[in-house]
């Protein structure tokens, strides 16, 4: 099963990708986002959205993804195992390929005691492997972690 994204098609061609990375503000300000997405555009593939970089609280990555996807941008999300539990991360998934985005980056995440938040507590239910391996299951086989079908792959 294909995510049908601009970057594998890249990525199949066997040509060199270009991918950028843009944090996302610290506060919900979209200007920020679009001209950072205006900014990289130009010159990347595809634009990698960090997940609470650093473990400080910013703006979502899938609220980040839905406004590159309205400047015709191809984004990239970052989803980390760090606050989501198997819940969470599958019900996220599912909202983000609902509004479009068709590319995620696995990831565990930074350490919260390196954030602003260094109270905060670890989830890691799953890991990043795990993860990879729920959402390759989620696309290809439409279903999630316990077995329930999707009627729609993500």
């Amino acid at each position: 099963m294909k995510a049908g994204s601009n970057l594998e098609k890249i990525l199949e061609s066997g040509q060199f990708a270009v991918t950028a990375e843009l944090g996302p503000p610290k506060g919900a300000d979209a200007e920020v986002v679009r001209k950072k997405g205006n900014l990289l555009g130009d010159y990347a593939d595809a634009i990698n959205i960090t997940d609470n970089q650093t473990a400080i609280v910013r703006m979502s990555s899938i609220a980040c993804g839905v406004i590159l996807t309205q400047l015709n941008l191809e984004p990239v999300i970052q989803m980390v195992c760090r606050d989501r539990n198997r819940l969470a991360i599958q019900s996220d998934i599912l909202g983000a390929s609902a509004l479009g985005i068709k590319n995620v980056l696995c990831l565990s995440g930074d350490h919260q005691k390196f954030g602003n938040h260094p109270q905060a507590k670890n989830v890691y239910d799953i890991d990043a492997v795990h993860l990879i391996q729920a959402l390759k299951r989620m696309r290809d086989e439409k279903k999630l972690l316990e077995g329930d079908e999707l009627t729609i792959e993500p």
